[in-house]
């Protein structure tokens, strides 16, 4: 990509609306300064004191970061938190960017506020060194009356914007904001949007997803397409273009260290490589950025290759963000990518 349609294709973002449809989380980083460790009196256990208290949007939370990063003009999460303090400092967290509205965010005192609490230990000079998480999910159904309101959001949201990101999060079905009820309501939207870009990745699986454009990595391909987890780069492209021939919308698969690879659906297949590796390295919110890029690439018009080109760009400059589940920003992926 040279410098001209680089500048073409990004100075599109601040006039583009993207959607964020998914589970929200609140990344909370305790920095720990391990000089001040201490013993406890009662309990005779070590002491880790927090210095610094670090709270931003996670998961579908970090596609919104990203997004806001690149200078999408607004950015409108569909979620839920709980009626609880880390709702209150999600949705402070998440209203605090710029261009991000909230008209469509949806707090309850039905389900708790899913958090990342991430303790790290600050030492100079020393990558951070992260310490047991502490996690908190909702491990119960989705309610009706939650469910109700996020399907009523989200059609609202698919009449308005350029492109929409579906971000399936949790690890146990039915219990976060993309719950069957959802993908069928979207399903049956479809026609009414036949040229919106809608972007999918799950963390357990897209089957059962309707025909949107799926983005996943290389074991998620295997699983979906009955193929072996482990393949060449040819036999994903095979496995990829198959998929987007029989679904009709583009295929992004991620590779790690072997790069990122696009089909669609008359034949196209792109591979790009992976960018050299630049020193010390954290692969948490890799994937989160390459959504981000994705799906605001394709709603400025990029091409297949020109969207792969920019995604694996940010993903390297993300993954060389130590202790922070990091962002790219137009000017960082230029300068990467030397245009």
């Amino acid at each position: 990509m040279d410098a001209l349609r680089f500048a073409e294709i990004t100075r599109r973002y601040p006039a583009l609306r993207v959607g964020v449809v998914g589970d929200f989380c609140l990344d909370r980083y305790f920095d720990i300064d391990p000089s001040r460790a201490e013993t406890s009196l009662e309990t005779g256990l070590p002491v880790h004191n927090i210095v610094r208290v670090r709270c931003q949007g996670g998961a579908a939370g970090t596609i919104l970061n990203n997004l806001v990063a690149l200078g999408a003009g607004e950015v409108l999460p569909v979620g839920f938190c709980g009626a609880d303090g880390e709702g209150w400092e999600l949705l402070r967290a998440l209203g605090g960017l710029a261009g991000v509205r909230l008209d469509h965010f949806i707090q309850s005192a039905e389900v708790r506020t899913f958090t990342y609490t991430k303790p790290l230990v600050q030492e100079p000079g020393k990558a951070p060194r992260e310490l047991n998480r502490l996690d908190q999910k909702n491990w119960d159904p989705t309610p009706e009356i939650v469910q109700e309101a996020v399907i009523e959001a989200t059609r609202a949201l698919l009449k308005s914007v350029d492109a929409v990101i579906l971000l399936d999060q949790v690890d146990v079905a039915e219990t976060g904001v993309v719950t069957r009820r959802l993908l069928a309501a979207v399903r049956d939207f479809l026609p009414r949007i036949p040229e919106l870009p809608i972007l999918a990745d799950s963390r357990r699986s897209l089957r059962g997803f309707p025909p949107v454009i799926f983005k996943m990595n290389a074991r998620e391909l295997g699983a979906l397409t009955s193929r072996p987890a482990e393949m060449s780069i040819h036999e994903v492209a095979e496995a990829a273009h198959s998929l987007a021939r029989s679904h009709g919308r583009q295929v992004f698969v991620t590779l790690a260290e072997r790069g990122m690879l696009g089909a669609d659906p008359g034949g196209e297949v792109e591979h790009v490589p992976a960018h050299p590796v630049r020193g010390e390295i954290d692969i948490v919110g890799a994937g989160d950025a390459v959504t981000a890029n994705l799906a605001l690439a394709l709603a400025a018009r990029a091409t297949l290759r020109e969207s792969l080109e920019l995604a694996s760009a940010a993903a390297s400059i993300v993954i060389h963000q130590l202790g922070t589940t990091g962002t790219a920003g137009v000017a960082q992926i230029g300068q990467l990518l030397g245009v």
